[in-house]
């Protein structure tokens, strides 16, 4: 009887033992999520910041001033800077995209006598990607066939000058240069590079406006010169807005000579390799041939690019680049070391 009693005291205290176990686990257990969720609420508070970028007091495109103190030209100029701004992958590859080829469209603009500005037109539309979009737009520039043809481009199946960038930004330039004449200034001509210079004179007229800032407009040519300007906007001042890309980080451009050829060639790779370079790269370069052959009936002559096989090398680049080390964009230092 005792040792029953025995049995039953010792079964009775471990069942105590085992609740007190249990609750003491849950209890702490619950407490320590409790303690953990209100550390990492803290920690978030302490670190996590998101500031509104800054809006410029005053900005202008191509020397034509853009009217800020209008509340829906400020919102939507702050719209794209918002979107380009957190944006962070896409606006840092733009940055350094554009490095290797602003170079070559600032002096055909220049020579054109177009504003320097319309740069970032050409990076808006296409991203500096030889893409071709839904509606058959193709190269940086963005020309569909009948518009680059109608200004100069030759555009069949094997020679598409709509991706010959020098090429197309002439084109760019007649193009920009007959709209701003139609539209009376280079603000409309941006927004009819997009709409087209016609469809942009309609609106003028049916709203009896002279302003882009004030057109009723669809959604994308309403959008597209404060992509422009947003683009500018973080271009000039990288650092500010908190992109902190060195030169050297940048998509450094690339040296080459350039080959006349005014005859037939059979096949691009056996070309390519008569200059100890592979198919690849002679493609990366002339992305305006279009296949492996040059079928050339009328002994057009074409410039084909060749590049240096050292000159590709990422450390031969940045050779000749005496701001390596420095900041892009930084509007505090980077006209003293330029």
């Amino acid at each position: 009887m005792k040792r029953k009693i025995l049995y039953g005291f010792l079964i009775l205290n471990s069942s105590i033992s085992l609740f007190l176990v249990f609750w003491f686990l849950f209890f702490m257990g619950s407490n320590r999520e409790e303690t953990t969720d209100s550390s990492y609420r803290m920690a978030y508070q302490e670190n996590y910041r998101l500031f509104s970028p800054e809006v410029p007091n005053y900005l202008s495109f191509a020397g034509e001033a853009v009217p800020l103190d209008t509340f829906y030209v400020r919102e939507g100029l702050e719209r794209e800077l918002l979107l380009n701004t957190f944006w962070q992958s896409n606006t840092m590859l733009l940055m350094k995209r554009a490095y290797r080829w602003f170079p070559v469209i600032e002096p055909i603009l220049k020579k054109n006598n177009l504003p320097d500005d319309f740069k970032y037109l050409a990076l808006i539309e296409s991203h500096f990607l030889n893409a071709t979009s839904s509606a058959g737009a193709a190269g940086f520039w963005q020309f569909v066939k009948e518009t680059g043809q109608r200004y100069g481009l030759e555009i069949s199946e094997e020679v598409d000058e709509r991706y010959n960038l020098e090429k197309a930004t002439e084109a760019a330039c007649k193009y920009l240069q007959r709209s701003k004449d139609m539209l009376g200034n280079w603000t409309l001509a941006a927004a009819g590079y997009n709409m087209g210079e016609y469809g942009v004179k309609k609106q003028l007229e049916f709203q009896k406006s002279s302003s882009y800032y004030d057109l009723y407009l669809n959604d994308e040519t309403a959008r597209y010169l404060y992509r422009i300007l947003s683009a500018k906007i973080l271009f000039n001042n990288a650092v500010k807005y908190g992109y902190y890309l060195r030169f050297k980080d940048l998509y450094q451009p690339i040296e080459y000579k350039t080959v006349k050829v005014d005859s037939s060639i059979t096949n691009m790779v056996d070309f390519a390799n008569s200059y100890n370079i592979n198919y690849r790269l002679l493609k990366e370069l002339n992305p305006w041939i279009r296949k492996p052959k040059l079928t050339n009936k009328n002994r057009t002559e074409y410039l084909i690019k060749i590049p240096d096989p050292e000159s590709i090398q990422y450390s031969k680049m940045l050779k000749n680049n005496k701001n390596a080390e420095f900041l892009f964009g930084d509007t505090l230092s980077n006209s003293e070391n330029r």
